[in-house]
């Protein structure tokens, strides 16, 4: 995990990526790579609340807990995160622990008739009496106190969804005093909820799994090309501080234990992977990264790092689908300070399409458009139309500048024109000036995007950028 966070804090942190979370079941001292099994054995401490194992993390012995790795994560300007599972520890329950710091015992505050469909670690906890509000306060104390910034909580947003557990974890996190980030899982959450989550949640799954393939004829797990209809649906929906969330992005070398498969290589082609990232911003979610980074190729690298890109999931508003078609879809936003639009353009079929669409089809009013490429960092000559090829499962992502009369400058001048030869003679100098400073702004740019802030404040700004590491 220390190699992970390291190798965060040197390749991505100048690009926004700040949280580094252990993946379910750290405290499990025999896990499994499918995980999910009956057989485990548990780490857990005095008062049911479940521990690191200390033979997977040694730095947690003497009761430390995840304090000394998370104390090294904030060492590094990253953030620290776990992912749990919703309810109380069945172990606690059969032996009937004590609540740290109250009366109350398990079983009274166990709800026995509810377990994970898919997970045997716990039970429900009761909402019905204090037991319930006390346990989760006790485990929320203690996250508090190891410096945790994020939590996931596991089987609590659909299948079924728990709405009065969802508010139990989000007051127990209220008390603790320390801006601790709730995300919401699995998916698909509720969109009828809406309201709900945005009340005691930062963000929520809106999918079950999407991993490293296009379609799926079956719920678990599905593929990108499934997403598109998943995002339609929640356009628009995010607010500053309440993200819909996407998933997480299955990119480079998926392993020790991916959690579905073995070991691998991520099967998506390459235009497959932007077009995962390109959907992912534009949405725009969350992004979060699952692997060993350690082994991440330069391609990898360079998905996760293109600033221009980035800048759209983090600094963009408007973001919806303007034109959805069985084979084609393309979706807009704006940059929340700059007069430019951003299109995103998705063939979703099994074979090259060649699009061509009028600026007026995509709600634009401008005659002509310098259109920029995020992902290349390349500008083009003034266009009149969009016209694309786009091979299978390919995508682009563009910025829109207008430039009604061919010279880039219509944002400075408007529409104004020049007729004397002194005017004209300006205009060249400013736009060879223009030209000249837009190549420099590239270089420049790393500087400002994206930025992230945590907490409370995060998400006051925009989704969180959030390694993920297994």
């Amino acid at each position: 995990m220390k190699s992970n966070a390291k190798w965060i804090s040197q390749n991505l942190k100048q690009f926004g990526w700040q949280y580094v979370v252990v993946d379910m079941e750290w405290f499990v001292t025999n896990p499994i790579p499918e995980g999910n099994s009956k057989s485990f054995d548990y780490a857990i401490d005095a008062y049911g609340r479940y521990i690191p194992a200390p033979n997977r993390f040694p730095s947690s012995m003497g009761g430390k807990g995840f304090k000394p790795l998370a104390d090294y994560t904030h060492s590094l300007g990253l953030k620290f995160g776990i992912h749990i599972l919703r309810g109380i520890p069945k172990q606690a329950v059969e032996r009937n622990l004590p609540i740290a710091g109250t009366k109350y015992r398990a079983t009274e505050a166990a709800d026995n008739s509810d377990t994970c469909p898919w997970n045997f670690d716990n039970y429900g906890l009761n909402a019905n009496n204090s037991a319930g509000q006390a346990y989760y306060n006790s485990i929320a104390q203690l996250y508090a106190s190891w410096g945790v910034d994020f939590i996931k909580v596991d089987c609590i947003s659909s299948h079924p969804y728990r709405g009065e557990e969802i508010r139990m974890v989000s007051d127990a996190l209220q008390k603790t005093g320390r801006p601790i980030v709730l995300s919401l899982s699995p998916g698909a959450a509720p969109i009828e909820k809406l309201e709900e989550m945005r009340e005691y949640a930062q963000m929520w799954r809106i999918s079950d799994d999407i991993w490293d393939i296009w379609h799926s004829e079956v719920p678990y797990p599905q593929g990108l090309g499934d997403q598109f209809s998943n995002t339609i649906l929640w356009a628009g929906l995010g607010q500053p501080g309440r993200w819909p969330d996407a998933d997480m992005l299955p990119l480079g070398y998926l392993g020790p234990s991916p959690g579905w498969g073995a070991p691998r290589q991520t099967r998506l082609s390459r235009d497959e992977q932007r077009t995962r990232i390109t959907l992912w911003c534009i949405f725009p979610s969350p992004l979060m990264i699952g692997g060993d980074l350690t082994m991440a190729d330069p391609w990898t690298v360079s998905l996760l790092t293109n600033p221009e890109v980035l800048s759209v999931d983090q600094h963009s508003r408007g973001n919806h689908p303007a034109i959805v078609t069985e084979t084609a879809v393309i979706w807009m936003a704006k940059p929340l300070k700059k007069k430019t639009d951003f299109v995103a353009v998705f063939n979703r079929s099994e074979s090259l399409v060649p699009l061509q669409y009028s600026w007026k089809d995509l709600g634009l009013s401008g005659v002509k458009y310098v259109v920029r490429d995020l992902w290349r960092r390349t500008d083009s000559e003034p266009q009149s139309a969009l016209n694309i090829n786009l091979a299978a499962h390919a995508s682009v992502l563009y910025e829109l500048r207008e430039a009604s009369d061919g010279n880039g400058l219509h944002g400075i001048f408007g529409s104004a024109r020049f007729t004397d030869l002194w005017g004209q003679a300006f205009v060249q100098l400013f736009e060879n000036l223009f030209r000249a400073s837009r190549s420099l702004h590239v270089a420049r740019e790393p500087k400002h995007y994206p930025v992230h802030s945590a907490g409370n404040t995060l998400i006051g700004s925009r989704p969180t950028a959030l390694p993920w590491c297994p």
